[in-house]
């Protein structure tokens, strides 16, 4: 096998490990939304005590981001992703050890800082080994972990509480997962070769060759506060669903072990919409389309369709419940996949991670702002207006980004490598 070849089939070697690490990133955090319904029926939480264990995780997880991100580009992504997936899965598997509402929390807390570092390594990763036509596909394919970890975390959790009859074990269980994946990662990965033969499908190992831009200069950028704000205004409605679907079920009077198949739909549907936002701007960029436009129309009309939301609140049954939500996280996924590929669409390679982190540093605020008032409202009203408003948000975003990010195309890279 050639250099060439090899190098193609090594990077997608690395992007199935990216994809495996989201999965269990997402399997240990929804360890603890499963059980939920038990563990408020055990600790006699209200939706409001709920709502405080989820955000000690978003307000280590969104602040941990922006540290995360930076520390990224200078220790290098192989170093980065395994200390942080060793970590939170350690950290998964202490959760088993928490007493009550405030050991709960704490071990969140520290879950969130030590899983802050999977997005902005996943999209470093990316830029180092994947060129622009490509890296839609790529980060389809690690992004679509977390929808497929959400729907195989309430089989496996529940499967594990049943078989031992304790919600212990299967804190142990799911957190053990990362540690084969650590193995795997240190036993593949590299940095790219910086002196690659020429093709136009090859990465450009910019990563390689590029420092990191001072935060100074990437915030005075427009197209940065293009990104944080598209992230701080939809992530929130994704992890609405992640955090709270097994307690919105319950509250609407379904019961969760009759529900899976529910459960299931709206997070394999997000699977899908991963891979067709990828492959739908991949698609246009390789007819000629510039990369900016190819993102953009991918993330107006993914922003639309997620207005399906409002029917989803208002429907009495489980199917046309599941059947909206199935849309609207389909579209979800199309339009976080678009904001993902920005970072490295736009800024040198050794500034991806900072940029990404500080995106998702953005979207911990909104998640945090979003499940305060998600536990407020249900608890006096219903979960009804929080399925309203998550519907027209995504809208909002999608202006900031067209309005903002004005110059996001491959050559761009130069022009804010220049500034």
């Amino acid at each position: 096998m050639n250099r060439r070849a090899a190098g193609r089939r090594l990077r997608w070697y690395i992007a199935a490990l990216l994809f495996l690490s989201t999965v269990i990133n997402y399997i240990d955090r929804q360890t603890l939304s499963v059980l939920g319904p038990h563990l408020k029926t055990e600790f006699g939480w209200t939706n409001a005590d709920f709502a405080w264990l989820v955000i000690a995780f978003r307000v280590a997880y969104g602040g941990g981001q922006m540290f995360a991100g930076r520390l990224l580009d200078r220790v290098g992504t192989r170093a980065g992703l395994s200390l942080t997936v060793a970590c939170y899965s350690t950290i998964a598997a202490l959760t088993s050890l928490a007493t009550g509402l405030r050991s709960f929390a704490a071990f969140r807390f520290l879950l969130g800082a030590a899983e802050s570092a999977n997005w902005p390594g996943a999209t470093k990763a990316v830029a180092e080994w994947f060129s622009p036509r490509e890296s839609g596909w790529a980060v389809a394919l690690f992004d679509s972990g977390s929808s497929i970890g959400a729907a195989i975390a309430p089989a496996l959790v529940l499967a594990i509480f049943h078989f031992s009859g304790s919600w212990r074990p299967a804190f142990i269980v799911t957190g053990a997962l990362g540690f084969l994946w650590v193995w795997l990662f240190r036993a593949t990965y590299r940095s790219p070769d910086p002196h690659p033969p020429p093709s136009a499908g090859e990465p450009s190992n910019a990563a390689a060759t590029t420092p990191s831009l001072p935060y100074g200069t990437i915030l005075r950028l427009p197209q940065t506060w293009g990104i944080v704000i598209g992230k701080a205004l939809t992530d929130p409605v994704w992890f609405f669903l992640t955090d709270w679907f097994a307690i919105y079920l319950v509250s609407r009077g379904f019961r969760l072990e009759d529900s899976l198949l529910a459960f299931w739909v709206p997070f394999l549907a997000a699977d899908c919409g991963n891979f067709f936002g990828g492959g739908c701007s991949s698609a246009l960029i390789k007819r000629g389309w510039s990369v900016g436009a190819a993102r953009k129309i991918v993330i107006v009309a993914s922003a639309a369709a997620m207005t399906l939301l409002v029917p989803a609140a208002y429907s009495t049954s489980l199917a046309g419940l599941t059947t909206c939500l199935a849309i609207a996280t389909f579209a979800y996924a199309a339009l976080s996949t678009m904001i993902l590929n920005l970072p490295a669409d736009i800024y040198p390679s050794g500034s991806v991670a900072s940029v990404s982190g500080l995106s998702g540093t953005g979207a911990g605020v909104g998640t945090v702002l979003a499940t305060y008032l998600t536990g407020m409202v249900a608890d006096r009203y219903s979960f009804r207006p929080v399925l309203i408003v998550a519907s027209a948000i995504p809208i909002v975003a999608a202006a900031a980004i067209l309005v903002l990010v004005r110059n996001n195309s491959a050559t761009h890279r130069g022009l804010v490598h220049s500034i």
